[in-house]
């Protein structure tokens, strides 16, 4: 079983986050609008999977390492020391194309109070599991909430969880390309536990499809989770480098950078259509 990070070892990693935040000042102005009132270091999305293929207690836990993440000491650290000190974030669930839902609207972040209050509303809400796995269409959602959302952000951010390859929607690659041209990053969380499919094809190597077809943008970046007992710890780690403005000189044990690379280049590792195809090949749809 992979190493999991301590959080020493995390603690590590948000100073050295925190030193090389001022950097990011150089950096030119992406190319989506961020013109709202309100300062901030990051405008984060996560989206979460809810498809079938999730099953209650692996929900349930996924939920649990954003909550356990948004209120620990490491994050809170870490957004006191941003340039503005506050992030915005908001939590959606998504499933098949049509299947996404705003859980949390956005909402500021930037210390226990806030931080609490977000992990409240996530509390309260029931988890649901839906139909077919629609990546693409997480994204397609989760762009135009950066729009007219009040925030100017320094980063936006999409941070996309899930345990399948897309099987429903637009080519997951053209909604990734779509999103990065307008400044967004894209990150991932692979939940990779091997569980029996009733007899449906998964892509082999989900990691390897999440760098190649998946994230992508400035600093874009993965940490896949092969263990139950890796949720809370991974998540906290992602969120902790997504705080940060620019990456540190040394990613934390298990972080993945991307392998994305444009459309006309070299052909990927994976096959980005293999869930669109495995469908098709069972269902015939």
């Amino acid at each position: 079983m992979a190493s999991v990070p301590s959080l020493r070892q995390l603690g590590r990693a948000a100073c050295a986050l925190a030193v090389v935040l001022a950097a990011a000042l150089t950096e030119p102005a992406p190319a989506l609008s961020r013109d709202g009132p309100e300062e901030v270091d990051v405008e984060l999305v996560l989206a979460v999977d809810v498809s079938w293929s999730m099953d209650p207690e692996e929900q349930t836990l996924q939920r649990i390492g954003y909550m356990e993440a948004l209120r620990s000491p490491e994050i809170l650290a870490a957004i006191r020391k941003g340039v503005n000190g506050r992030i915005a974030v908001t939590y959606i669930e998504w499933a098949g194309s049509i299947s996404q839902d705003i859980v949390v609207p956005w909402q500021i972040i930037d210390g226990p109070e806030t931080a609490e209050a977000f992990v409240s509303r996530l509390a309260n809400r029931p988890t649901r599991r839906l139909y077919r796995t629609s990546i693409s269409g997480a994204i397609d959602f989760a762009v135009p909430l950066f729009e007219g959302n009040g925030y100017h952000g320094l980063k936006q951010v999409i941070d996309i969880s899930g345990d399948g390859a897309n099987n429903q929607g637009r080519p997951v690659t053209v909604s990734r390309d779509d999103a990065v041209a307008k400044g967004i990053t894209i990150n991932g969380l692979p939940v990779m536990l091997n569980r029996p499919n009733a007899g449906y094809a998964e892509v082999e190597n989900l990691d390897e499809y999440y760098s190649d077809c998946v994230i992508g943008g400035p600093g874009a970046f993965m940490i896949p989770i092969r263990d139950r007992s890796q949720f809370v710890d991974a998540t906290r780690t992602k969120i902790l480098l997504e705080i940060a403005l620019v990456a540190p000189p040394e990613l934390p044990p298990r972080v993945v950078p991307a392998q994305y690379v444009p459309v006309q280049a070299e052909k990927p590792r994976s096959n980005c259509m293999f869930g669109e195809r495995s469908w098709q090949q069972r269902w015939g749809n």
